[in-house]
C-alpha cells in the first residue's frame, strides 16, 4: 500500500523504495534508540549527521558534480518523511540543511562559490544555516535590519538573525541583509559567511518547546568583514532570492508533517490495540475508531498535496500556490494528528514514557516555521485572485 499513490498518483520506482527502506533502517537502527537522551539533553548529534552525509542525504537535490545525491523533491519528500516519523528532530535539520543554505548557495551563487562551498556541505562534513528572521521581523522579512555597508573589496555588516536552525553549529551561512535602505525589497542581498570570520559568531541558544536536538540560535554580526566576492547574485537580490528558497522550504516542512502525524498514527494504532478498558482494547470502541479514521483520512489528503508539489517542482512547474497549499494543510494535519494521538493515550500521552508527548511538543513548530499558516493563506489567496 504505501508505494501506491505517493508520488504523484503512481507507484514509486524501484529506486525510489530503496531509498526510502535505506532512510527508514536508519532511523530505526541509528536516531530511534536514542531521541530522549537527545531531546533531554538537547544535543545536537553532529555524528549523525556526519553519517547521512555518508549516505548522501545531506545532499539530496544537489548534483553530483557537487558530491551530492542527484536526487530531486518527490526523494526529498520521502526522505523527510521517513525520519520524521522517527524523530522529527533530526528530520527538520535535514531539511533545513539541504533546502535553505545548502539550496540557496546552489541556485543563486555564481559557480566559484559553489566549487568552494557546495562539496563540503553536500556530503555533511559541514553543517549549513540560513539568516533571514530577526528578532523585529518574523513574518514581515523585509522588515529586518541587518545591514551590509560596501567599503572597498569588502561589506561590514552589523546587526543580529534570530530563531535560526543550525545557528551555533552551522559553519557555513547564507545571511540577508540590506545593502540599500532606500530601494526596499530591492535593496537587500545575500551574503555567504564562515565560522572564523572577525565579528561573526552564535548568541543565544533557544531553549526550545520542541524540536530540541535541532539546535537553534541567534547570529550577530558586530562590523563583520565579508568578502565582496561572497556575494550571492548581485545587490538587491537576496529578498527575491529568499523567498524562492522558501518555496521549496515549504515542501519539506510539508514532508516533516506528513511523518509526524504518520508517526501518530503509527503509536495511536498500536496503543488502541494493545490498551484494554471495560474489557476491550480502545481500538474496540466507535470514539477511538473515529479518530483514527480522520487521522488516517487527513494524513493521504497531505500525503496527495505534498507529492503534487514535490512532483511539480521536480517537473519545473510553478508551485507556489502548491507549495504553500500542502505546507498550510499537512502542518495543520499533523498538529490535529498529534492532539488526538495524546488524547487516544490518555495519562499516558502525557508523559515521556510515549513517543506521543514529544510528538505534542514538537508539532508547534511546523505551522509557524518557513511562514505562518496564516502567511500561507495569504500566498494562497494572492495567487488565486491573481489568476
Amino acid at each position: 500500500m504505501e508505494t501506491i499513490s505517493q508520488s504523484f498518483l503512481t507507484e514509486l520506482t524501484e529506486n525510489q523504495i530503496l531509498i526510502r527502506d535505506t532512510i527508514r533502517d536508519f532511523a530505526q537502527n541509528k536516531i530511534k534508540p536514542k531521541i530522549m537522551e537527545w531531546d533531554e539533553a538537547q544535543h545536537f548529534p553532529m555524528e549523525i549527521f556526519r553519517e547521512l552525509g555518508e549516505l548522501g542525504f545531506m545532499g539530496i537535490i544537489f548534483p553530483e558534480e557537487y558530491g551530492g545525491a542527484g536526487l530531486g523533491y518527490v526523494d526529498f519528500v520521502l526522505i523527510i518523511e521517513e525520519l520524521g516519523k522517527v524523530d522529527p528532530s533530526i528530520s527538520l535539520s535535514v531539511a533545513a540543511h539541504n533546502g535553505l543554505c545548502t539550496n540557496h548557495i546552489f541556485r543563486f551563487a555564481n559557480e566559484e562559490l559553489k566549487r568552494k562551498y557546495l562539496p563540503d556541505l553536500v556530503t555533511g562534513k559541514k553543517i549549513g544555516a540560513w539568516g533571514l528572521t530577526e528578532p523585529s521581523s518574523g513574518s514581515d522579512a523585509a522588515g529586518m535590519k541587518s545591514y551590509a555597508e560596501k567599503k572597498g573589496n569588502k561589506y561590514i555588516l552589523n546587526g543580529s538573525k534570530n530563531f535560526i536552525t543550525h545557528g551555533t553549529y552551522g559553519e557555513t551561512a547564507v545571511v540577508i541583509a540590506i545593502t540599500d535602505k532606500s530601494a526596499g525589497k530591492h535593496g537587500i542581498s545575500a551574503f555567504i559567511l564562515e565560522k572564523g570570520m572577525p565579528g561573526f559568531f552564535a548568541g543565544k541558544k533557544e531553549n526550545k518547546l520542541g524540536m530540541r536536538a535541532c539546535e537553534t540560535s541567534q547570529l550577530i554580526f558586530e562590523n563583520c568583514e565579508v568578502p565582496e566576492e561572497n556575494l550571492v547574485g548581485k545587490e538587491g537580490e537576496g529578498f527575491i532570492q529568499a523567498m524562492q528558497i522558501l518555496e521549496g522550504g515549504r515542501i519539506s516542512i510539508a514532508a516533516l508533517s506528513l511523518g509526524l502525524a504518520q508517526g501518530c498514527l503509527i503509536e495511536s494504532l498500536k496503543y488502541s490495540q494493545e490498551r484494554h478498558q471495560f474489557g476491550k482494547p480502545l481500538s474496540a470502541f466507535q470514539a477511538t475508531q473515529f479518530k483514527l479514521a480522520d487521522m488516517k483520512t487527513n494524513i493521504d489528503a497531505a500525503r496527495l498535496l505534498t507529492f503534487r508539489a514535490a512532483a511539480m517542482k521536480d517537473k519545473g512547474l510553478p508551485n507556489v500556490r502548491e507549495a504553500a497549499m500542502a505546507k498550510l494543510f499537512a502542518s495543520e494535519v499533523a498538529e490535529k494528528a498529534a492532539s488526538e494521538a495524546v488524547q487516544i493515550h490518555g495519562g499516558y500521552g502525557f508523559v515521556k514514557d510515549y513517543p506521543v508527548e514529544k510528538y505534542f511538543r514538537d508539532v508547534k513548530l511546523l505551522t509557524i516555521g518557513e511562514g505562518t499558516s496564516e502567511i500561507q493563506r495569504i500566498v494562497i489567496a494572492r495567487d488565486l485572485l491573481k489568476d
